[in-house]
């Protein structure tokens, strides 16, 4: 390029000097012309000393004569002009063709991937190039996002592969824990699962600088930076480590405090299921970390959740298997009855045999058979080989009540049950196989009366004897020996129940004569249980309170037939006793035969139900003249009224002290209202009530200057001066919530401050919230975080304006059919979408609809709404 540049430039010397040239010949023309134009004129000869006398003549000559020079002038300096636009000309297209080829080059390795190639654009009108710049910055980011995520994804997918290899929650946490932390760097980490049953976080693994740490520790919800995360359900990253947070220990690092802090809760469906901690040296934690670290969160949160639910169903499962055991047991106590049965079985066989030796006689007297048959107390009835009932005696009649000829239409099986249909035609399948073998079966059968009776059949496979030609069954209706077999062990397991009684046990019949009594006789009334029986209330010596108190209840359930009962007190051995007497009566075939008189002592329950009482009755008397006290100092609405005619207060205590009151104070022009909501609720919520009725009152009348923000930080350090949380040995971390309003109806002007409790406002159909501080009133001060002072919100009241300010114990409130909270969207949405009630209206709409949403749930809370209009 230097070197056609010097070409260029020796070409356009020439070709100026040439043009100059020129233009100097062509300007010579003009003097020339002037002179011979001006020697005919003057009439001078022409020669040297003529050309001198023309100019002598005519000074204008002199002029004309220059303009040889100045036309070689000006075509050399416009040749000069001209070449030197050429010149620049070429030297920009040649730029442009190294800016181009350069371009090219480096879209080239751009697309071979080499993104740091070095390139610098050669001037700002170069767009290729900044364009090229642009696409590669794209590139690289793009590049970075993917390399970022390809990241994340391939530690999702080693966490997820860990997750599915456990069934352990122990065992995962640790795996789990140890792979984060190699996985993002870090140094130190933690892993705490929420307990439901314990409300608390307990540690299941720790992990620091590749060894693993045997820690115990549990925390609150609440409670400390783990108990916060949790409370927040939202991750927490600090680079300012608390001092007594712990150090790590290695032998490369020695003893060394981290440097960053990262909390991420464990969450999933809104429930907290955990925490995860980790802490580096490192001065920060990469927010592609965090990232990783909250998504990767969810995943362990949901496996963490399955696998609660999976041990809870485990859980279920061994209650399930230890019910199944029962019913082993009781199987074999259904084994014990089936041997008995099998002893009444041999019986009815010795009864069958010896109605088999007598069949020839009943042939030769059919008549006799008959009348046999029909008043007997069993039925005989024959069934063919194709199981159709062809023969039953006509004492079915007067045991099920159906007629034969009912009873061969198909009454002997449709008034079965299920499990008796199997049981007969498992029967009859066993008599085909074994001929002339009997089998023995019970089952219930439905009479045509409706009654439920239990028969026992016994069949015997006599297809082959030729007097009979078919399976015979004999059955018999043993409902009342069912009944008393059943009533038999059961007077047996009573009768141990009651010699191993603490309770005095006497069972006396209707005339006041004694059957039974148990051990504990002795021991209240000092007479021996064996010198009781067979005597009567009127022959033994016995106190006659106790006397009178059986003579009553026996004539009392002779006439009632019902449970007697009644508490009675009496000297016994045992000293002053107090018994709970129950008489009940025993009945045989519906008469009254016995009275079974069971004596429970309750003298030290009595003497416990009356210490109760009495303390009961001083802490209720306590509570009424604390509530006394308390309704005192609380704002009378018909005051309130008098300065905001348009409001409302919606008050209702859990118990008959509150921790939620209304505030209310009156300062030259300025009207201060306030929802307060103290720790607790009960007698401990009143007693901060009060702290927090007085500390208000004083600091709005010492200077009415205030704003409501400031206010809200003099309640502050009075609550903590005045509960000694300012000292260092502070452990009370009592304190309250506020909604607080300073309104000047003057200015209208309203000033809002919040601590935790919102305001909000409802103008011109739309709903603004002004959330308060996300800090409470009192409680123990962070020794190294400073404390920022209450937002202090300033509003223009307009007409029509409507403010509602709450307790929590309105939001926290559990009812509805999915006993779910009360929630503050819930009020938003009975705002809006009563916008044109007035504050009475709202009253009574908000009063209503938290009754009919607790319905029969425990209220939870002091409830405090406030509602004002303007």
């Amino acid at each position: 390029m230097t070197l056609i540049s010097s070409t260029a430039v020796t070409s356009g010397n020439n070709l100026a000097k040439q043009r100059a040239i020129i233009a100097a010949a062509i300007g010579l023309l003009f003097p020339i012309a002037a002179w011979m134009i001006d020697f005919a004129l003057k009439d001078i000869a022409f020669s040297l000393s003529g050309i001198a006398q023309l100019h002598a003549v005519n000074p204008t000559h002199w002029f004309i004569d220059l303009l040889p020079v100045v036309f070689a002038f000006l075509a050399w300096s416009q040749t000069q002009r001209h070449q030197a636009k050429v010149e620049f000309l070429e030297e920009q297209l040649n730029q442009r063709d190294e800016d181009i080829n350069k371009n090219a080059l480096f879209a080239k390795k751009i697309g071979n991937g080499e993104y740091t190639a070095p390139f610098e654009v050669s001037d700002e009108e170069d767009i290729l190039g900044k364009s090229l710049l642009m696409m590669r910055d794209n590139l690289i980011e793009n590049n970075r996002k993917e390399a970022e995520q390809n990241w994340i994804a391939k530690g999702k997918d080693e966490i997820s592969y860990i997750l599915r290899l456990h069934n352990s929650i122990d065992e995962l946490s640790y795996d789990v824990l140890v792979k984060l932390i190699k996985y993002i760097n870090s140094i130190q980490g933690a892993i705490y699962i929420f307990d439901e049953d314990k409300d608390k976080l307990i540690n299941l693994a720790t992990y620091a600088y590749n060894r693993k740490k045997y820690v115990s520790q549990e925390f609150k919800v609440g409670q400390g930076l783990i108990g916060q995360c949790a409370y927040e359900q939202d991750f927490i990253y600090r680079t300012e480590i608390p001092d007594d947070y712990v150090t790590i220990t290695s032998g490369i690092l020695g003893d060394k405090k981290p440097k960053s802090l990262l909390l991420v809760p464990l969450t999933t469906d809104e429930k907290l299921q955990g925490v995860l901690e980790f802490a580096s040296v490192a001065p920060e934690i990469p927010e592609l970390t965090i990232r990783f670290i909250r998504e990767v969160g969810e995943i362990i949160a949901r496996t963490v959740f399955n696998l609660k639910i999976n041990h809870k169903t485990e859980r279920l499962l061994q209650e399930a298997q230890q019910m199944t055991e029962e019913l082993r047991e009781n199987e074999e106590e259904l084994r014990q009855n089936a041997e008995e049965m099998r002893a009444t079985h041999e019986e009815l066989e010795k009864s069958n045999a010896q109605l088999e030796s007598k069949i020839q006689e009943v042939e030769n007297a059919q008549k006799r058979l008959h009348s046999l048959l029909e008043n007997a107390s069993e039925i005989i009835s024959i069934y063919n080989k194709e199981l159709k009932l062809t023969f039953i005696s006509p004492s079915v009649t007067k045991i099920l009540g159906y007629t034969p000829l009912e009873m061969m239409s198909g009454k002997d099986m449709d008034r079965l049950t299920r499990k008796g249909e199997q049981e007969v035609k498992s029967m009859f399948e066993q008599l085909l196989e074994t001929p002339r073998v009997p089998i023995s079966i019970q089952y219930t059968f439905m009479k045509k009366d409706g009654e439920k009776i239990f028969l026992e059949v016994t069949g015997r496979n006599l297809l082959d004897d030729p007097a009979i030609n078919g399976i015979i069954l004999n059955s018999q209706d043993i409902t009342e020996r069912k009944r008393a077999e059943k009533e038999e062990r059961m007077r047996s397991k009573m009768q141990a129940l009651s010699e191993n009684s603490p309770d005095m046990i006497m069972r006396l019949n209707t005339a006041g004569q004694f059957f039974y009594a148990n051990p504990m006789v002795e021991i209240y009334l000092g007479i021996p249980a064996k010198d009781l029986i067979n005597q009567t209330l009127n022959t033994i010596n016995i106190q006659d309170t106790l006397s009178n108190f059986f003579k009553d209840a026996i004539k009392n359930i002779k006439i009632s037939k019902e449970k007697f009962e009644g508490e009675l007190a009496f000297d016994s051995q045992m000293g002053e006793t107090i018994m709970h007497i129950k008489a009940i009566p025993e009945f045989n075939e519906n008469e009254l035969e016995t009275i079974l008189f069971v004596s429970h002592d309750i003298t030290e329950a009595k003497r416990i139900e009356m210490e109760i009482q009495d303390k009961n009755r001083k802490i209720t008397e306590s509570i009424n003249y604390a509530q006394r006290i308390q309704t005192s100092i609380l704002p009378n609405n018909r005051v309130i009224r008098q300065y905001l005619p348009k409001s409302f207060i919606l008050y209702k205590p859990r118990d008959v002290v509150s921790g939620d009151f209304p505030w209310f104070f009156l300062k030259e022009d300025n009207i201060y209202i306030a929802a307060v909501d103290c720790t607790g609720h009960g007698v401990p919520g009143a007693l901060l009530s009060f702290i927090g009725y007085f500390i208000l009152n004083n600091v709005v009348d010492h200077d009415v200057s205030y704003t409501a923000g400031q206010i809200l930080d003099n309640l502050h350090y009075g609550v903590r001066k005045t509960l000694k949380q300012d000292r260092p040995d502070a452990d009370a971390r009592d304190g309250m919530d506020i909604a607080l309003c300073k309104i000047d109806l003057k200015k209208n002007e309203l000033q809002f401050a919040g601590a935790h409790r919102p305001l909000y406002l409802l103008r011109k159909g739309e709903l603004i919230e002004y959330k308060g501080d996300r800090k409470a009133i009192g409680g123990i001060p962070h020794p190294k975080k400073g404390e920022v002072d209450f937002a202090n919100h300033v509003l223009e009241i307009m007409p029509g304006d409507k403010i509602f300010f709450f307790s929590d114990g309105l939001p926290d409130q559990v009812g509805g059919n999915d006993k779910k909270k009360y929630s503050p969207g819930r009020i938003r949405e009975l705002i809006m979408a009563n916008q044109q009630y007035s504050m009475p209206q709202y009253s009574d709409l908000f009063s209503g609809d938290f009754e009919d949403y607790k319905g029969n749930n425990k209220q939870v809370d002091d409830v405090l709404l406030i509602g004002i209009e303007f």
